[in-house]
């Protein structure tokens, strides 16, 4: 322990696996690998075609360019402590490693939210204005989208790691998990946490909140222009571009208002729920996105298919 008269901080934290499952590690780590292994394969690909592929140069392949580049993000933040628990039993994360791992892992998460949230203005206004659509996302209006989302997630979570480091922690240093996570520091130190709880939650719910809220919106609109078409076939063809992007929000926001649920008012539940919810969050969202938009989207697959073509040949 280090400590400053009444002042004490943990040198480290023990991070903890799927619990009561510890004996199963080596062979429940397989799973995790394939996804691991979808995420990092299946964003990169993304990317790669995006780039190659010419006319694929539009402003909802740059957001999924962004939502590729931050899938990445998360799976290589919690990759090494993973497999390093479930390969080799390394549970210990020192202080300040903890604590980085964390700011990246919340701004990541934001920065997806808000990536979601721009892909479903693009698809506003590509269904409800298309010949307005070039005119209102020029790619200078997309950077400066990107840009406005890393500066609100990396300016509204810059105090977090700085809240934690002025707690006292004394005793317990067992995480919930094999990763950190705020609201599990959060609840590991001996004094008064209000000012982090306060804080988490409205950042929470002025960013993350507010980003499903106007999403739910969005999604109000491009049905009421949906439902204005003339034919069954127009309303099909334009609802049928939002597929993937709505199983995207799906996958993302349902498993993270589960775990924000479960940290903050399920303490009762058991600790496996809460490890299932937290690895589904995490974890599933990277592997799946790619796989959900080469499937849906038509264009992809297409670029995807010529690639393989031109290395077979």
């Amino acid at each position: 322990w280090e400590f400053n008269g009444s002042f004490h901080q943990p040198s480290a934290f023990l991070m903890v696996g799927i619990p009561g499952l510890e004996a199963l590690h080596p062979w429940i780590s397989i799973p995790f690998c394939a996804l691991y292994l979808t995420a990092l394969l299946g964003n990169s690909m993304i990317l790669f075609i995006i780039k190659k592929t010419q006319s694929l140069h539009e402003p909802m392949y740059y957001f999924l360019c962004m939502l590729a580049v931050t899938d990445l993000g998360l799976a290589l933040c919690t990759l090494p402590t993973t497999l390093g628990l479930f390969w080799f039993n390394l549970r210990t994360i020192g202080f300040d490693a903890c604590l980085a791992q964390m700011y990246f892992i919340h701004i990541l998460s934001f920065f997806e939210s808000s990536v979601l949230l721009a892909m479903a203005f693009d698809r506003f206004i590509a269904i409800s204005h298309p010949l307005r659509h070039p005119c209102i996302l020029t790619r200078t209006t997309v950077t400066k989208t990107g840009l406005a989302i890393v500066l609100r997630g990396v300016v509204s979570l810059l105090p977090i790691p700085f809240l934690l480091k002025r707690l006292t922690y004394c005793g317990r240093t067992e995480l919930s998990h094999s990763f950190c996570f705020h609201p599990d520091i959060m609840n590991l130190a001996c004094a008064d946490i209000k000012v982090n709880v306060f804080y988490g939650m409205v950042i929470l719910l002025s960013t993350v909140g507010m980003d499903f809220v106007f999403i739910v919106l969005s999604y109000i609109l491009i049905l009421k222009t949906v439902v204005s078409l003339a034919t069954k076939e127009e309303c099909l063809k334009a609802l049928n571009t939002c597929v993937s992007h709505i199983c995207a929000v799906l996958v993302f926001f349902i498993p993270m208002i589960g775990l924000s649920m479960i940290h903050r008012f399920g303490r009762n539940l058991p600790p496996l729920v809460n490890a299932l919810v937290a690895y589904t969050y995490l974890i599933i969202p990277p592997a799946l996105n790619p796989v959900i938009y080469s499937i849906k989207s038509s264009h992809i697959r297409e670029a995807l298919l010529r690639a393989l073509r031109r290395k077979s040949g």
